[in-house]
This record gives C-alpha cells, sequence and structure tokens, in this order.
C-alpha cells in the first residue's frame, strides 16, 4: 500500500464516542509523519499498537514515540499526570523504546493532573447523591476544572520551587474547601510540594515551548500527525453532555491545544466502527442488549484499553457521524473493525430516530430527550465470506462493499480508509485523503 503524501498535516479524531480503533490509524499514518502531536485528553484514552510482533498499550504519549526519528509532542491542550508520564516512559524504555527529549517534547504551559485531582474524580463517581458520568477516575476533570479557573499548577511551576508553595496555598484554598464539603481529609501542602519535588526532575528534562518547535517544523516543511484521544460524541460542547470529557475533541481542538493556527490543519480524518460502541454512561440509541450485542462485543474485543471495562455494543448509527462528520470538521472517514460483522444474516443501519411520535434527523441536545430517541434502522442482507485482512476494494464480498457505500451516503463523508483486522498492513485505500480533495 503506497499513501502519495501532498498535505503536510493531518488531524485524526474520533466520530463516535472513542475506542473506534485510532490507535492503529494514528500508528499507520505515524509512519510517514515527522512530528505526532496529542492536543486533548490526557492519560484516560489509551490504544494499542502492535510494531513488528510487539505490543505496545499508550495512555499518554503520541504514538509517534514508539518509531525512531519521530518527534512527539504533548500539546498544552493535554492534562499532564507526571508521574503517569514517567511510568509510561519507564514502561517503554524497558521495552527497548529510546525516548529522549530529542524524541519526546512536553508543553511547558500544560497543566499538571494532581493526586488532589484523582481523588476528586473518584470521590465524585463513588458519591449516592451525584450523577454519575462514568469517568476513568483519573483526575481528568478536575484537572480541567482547575485549568479553566485559573489556579492550576502547570509543568513549567515545577521549575521554580521557590514560588510553588504560594501557588499550592492558593489551589488549596479552592480544594481544601471542597474536601471539607465531601468530608474528605484535607490536602497537606507540605507534603504536596515534597511529591512534585520528587517527580519534577522525571519530566522538565522533557518540558519546552511546544508551539514554537511546532512552528519550526512547519516551516521546514515537516508533515505534523495531530492525534486526538476520545471522540466528537464525548467533546464537552458538541458530545452527549453531561455525559462527555472535559475537553474539546472536535478537530479546532487540534489548533487550540497545540499551539499553532487553524490554518495549519491541511486534512481532518474521523475514525469510525462499523458498528458502534460506548465505555461508561449516557444515552446510546442503537444499544444492543441482546446475544447479537454480546456476539459483536466478543468478536470485536471490546475491552477498554485503559481501564478493561466491558463497551456496550449496538449497529452503527448513522445519524451520529453524520453530525460529527459536521461538528467534527471530518472530511474522509476511516471504517474500522469490518471484519467484525462477518456472517451476520442481517446487519442494520440506524437512518433516524422516533422521538414523541416523530421522525428526527439528529441527536437533540437536550439529555432529557436523548434516551428517549428510538433508532429508525434500515436492514442490509449481510454477507457470509470473510473481510478478515482484506487488502484491496477486490477482495471485500459485494455485499460488504454495498454496506460501505450505504454508509458513505448516509453520514455524507467519503471512507477514505477502511480497517479489517488489527494488523496494521490490513489497511484497504479507498480514497487517499492526502490526494483526492
Amino acid at each position: 500500500m503506497i499513501l502519495v503524501w501532498n498535505m503536510s498535516n493531518v488531524a485524526v479524531i474520533g466520530a463516535q464516542w472513542g475506542d473506534e480503533g485510532k490507535g492503529k490509524i494514528v500508528d499507520w499514518l505515524s509512519a510517514r509523519a515527522d512530528v505526532v502531536v496529542r492536543f486533548q485528553g490526557g492519560h484516560n484514552a489509551g490504544h494499542t499498537l502492535v510494531i513488528d510482533g510487539t505490543v505496545y498499550k499508550l495512555s499518554l504519549l503520541p504514538s509517534g514515540v514508539v518509531r525512531p526519528g519521530k518527534l512527539s509532542v504533548i500539546g498544552n491542550g493535554v492534562v499532564v499526570d507526571a508521574w503517569a508520564f514517567a511510568s509510561e516512559v519507564e514502561r517503554l524504555q524497558s521495552l527497548g523504546v529510546p525516548i529522549s527529549p530529542d524524541s519526546l517534547l512536553v508543553a511547558e504551559n500544560a497543566p499538571l493532573i494532581l493526586p488532589l485531582h484523582r481523588e476528586l474524580d473518584a470521590a465524585r463517581e463513588s458519591s449516592n447523591s451525584l450523577q454519575r458520568i462514568g469517568t476513568t477516575r483519573r483526575g481528568i476533570g478536575p484537572a480541567y476544572e482547575d485549568k479553566v479557573g485559573r489556579r492550576a499548577l502547570r509543568v513549567v511551576d515545577l521549575r521554580d520551587f521557590d514560588l510553588l508553595p504560594a501557588k499550592i496555598e492558593r489551589l488549596l484554598a479552592h480544594h481544601n474547601a471542597l474536601r471539607r464539603g465531601m468530608a474528605l481529609e484535607e490536602v497537606n501542602g507540605s507534603a504536596l510540594l515534597r511529591s512534585l519535588r520528587e517527580v519534577a526532575p522525571k519530566i522538565l528534562p522533557f518540558a519546552g515551548c511546544a508551539w514554537r518547535r511546532l512552528d519550526e517544523a512547519r516551516r521546514e516543511g515537516k508533515r505534523i500527525l495531530f492525534e486526538g484521544a476520545q471522540a466528537v460524541l464525548l467533546d464537552v460542547d458538541h458530545g452527549t453532555y453531561p455525559f462527555v470529557t472535559s475537553s474539546n475533541t472536535v478537530a479546532g481542538q487540534a489548533a487550540a491545544g497545540s499551539g499553532l493556527g487553524p490554518r495549519d490543519i491541511g486534512y481532518v480524518l474521523g475514525i469510525a466502527k462499523a458498528y458502534t460502541t460506548r465505555v461508561g454512561e449516557g444515552p446510546f440509541p442503537t444499544e444492543l442488549t441482546d446475544a447479537i450485542g454480546d456476539e459483536i462485543g466478543t468478536r470485536g474485543a471490546e475491552f477498554g484499553t485503559v481501564t478493561g471495562r466491558k463497551r456496550r455494543c449496538g449497529w452503527f448509527d448513522s445519524v451520529l457521524v453524520r453530525q460529527t462528520v459536521i461538528t467534527g470538521g471530518i472530511e474522509g472517514i476511516a471504517l474500522t473493525k469490518l471484519d467484525v460483522l462477518d456472517g451476520f444474516t442481517e446487519i442494520k443501519l440506524c437512518i433516524g430516530y422516533r422521538l414523541d411520535g416523530c421522525e428526527i434527523d439528529y441527536l437533540p441536545a437536550d439529555a432529557g430527550a436523548q434516551p428517549l430517541c428510538e433508532p429508525v434502522y434500515e436492514t442490509m442482507k449481510g454477507w457470509s465470506d470473510s473481510t478478515r485482512g482484506a487488502r484491496s476494494w477486490a477482495d471485500l464480498p459485494a455485499q460488504a462493499v454495498k454496506y460501505v457505500r450505504r454508509i458513505e451516503e448516509l453520514i455524507g463523508a467519503p471512507v477514505a480508509l477502511l480497517s479489517t483486522s488489527p494488523e496494521r498492513e490490513d489497511t484497504i485505500l479507498v480514497r487517499d485523503p492526502f490526494v483526492d480533495r
């Protein structure tokens, strides 16, 4: 498979609720990129890469870090757990991956996730009096709250321990008041300062001015790949609020979360499964709670990379993906896990919803209305031949081709790449996202 790259920069985002197989697609693209940038989220969104038989599980670090000669950047839009960062770097180094400040850069203005954020996240999710969102309890949301509340500690703050106590005091004035109200033990500022002093040497060598380094790469004509986490339906503005993540996951965040301008994003590729999955709480119109849903989950090995949680499974929802194509700025789709649908006699596609006796063609923003949306299905004939491992359009069963084409019609975007197994080379280039504009 040969990819002609004449568009310098590409942003990859999830077009559903996450877990669409971004890891494989980003890895496939990162082999052709010079720079790979994470621009939002934290260590709550993992993906698995398989390179030359070695399995790499990443949570915070960009996919390019496992490939020699690439620059990986954790942008300012990411919230960084310094302890998780150090652990992931050490784990990858133990697998023989060389990681140094020459190959990995952390934006100095990225906010830090602290132990108190993890504790607050877990306490909220465990509380019977609050609505459970289904977070990973890694402190992502509380860290973003402190960022917008202008009291966060940032990576750059670890450089000056003379000024840090006053910043910690200001932060704890807020958090200890919260903890008292939740009957949690207050955070000791001196203990937090000691912990930060211990972890600082593990992250500071990688810290720097990311926006300047990226601008230099852009001016040099380097190929930049923007790697999103989670997905558009978890976007804090455009997702199924309040069951969302705490950051913007749309393509526009690639600019804000890295320090480059929006014109520096050349192409937006959305990732979508040939069916739909979701982890955690929240509405899911096409969810299957029967034997078919279990079968899809078993075939697709639908368990979270980070949490191990079982994913909820359902038929492909073209209403939602059409919506994310618009709000996410998606120009082409990489459709993954087509092989999971091999052997089904019938396959259903959601083409609309029924709400209060009326048919609608979008998911309403009203959190009360979303769970009431009933899917309107179109039934297609399935296929008996295997699609697994197919590497050309001609290798696909005719009915599988019809299924892909129908998805394109319904979502209003072309399928640019088609994945037929977890192996990175089992990918069909349908339309070249860097040429066929």
